[in-house]
């Protein structure tokens, strides 16, 4: 079994585990409804993107 030959130091296991965290989605107010969806991504609220209606979404 590999073993270390040093002890890491703090700054190489902090820089280690800083890129290791939650990645926060990007969203934008839809232009249509004005609900907030993801980027690159379809509205739930109104199905539209781009201009067109891509998804039916009925009104409940």
């Amino acid at each position: 079994m590999a073993v270390p030959k040093r002890k890491s130091s703090k700054s190489v296991v902090r820089t280690r585990k800083r890129t290791i965290k939650a990645k926060v989605t990007g969203t934008a107010a839809c232009p249509e409804c004005g609900a907030f969806k993801e980027l690159h991504r379809a509205c739930k609220a109104c199905g539209y993107y781009k201009g067109k209606q891509v998804i039916n979404v009925e009104a409940v």
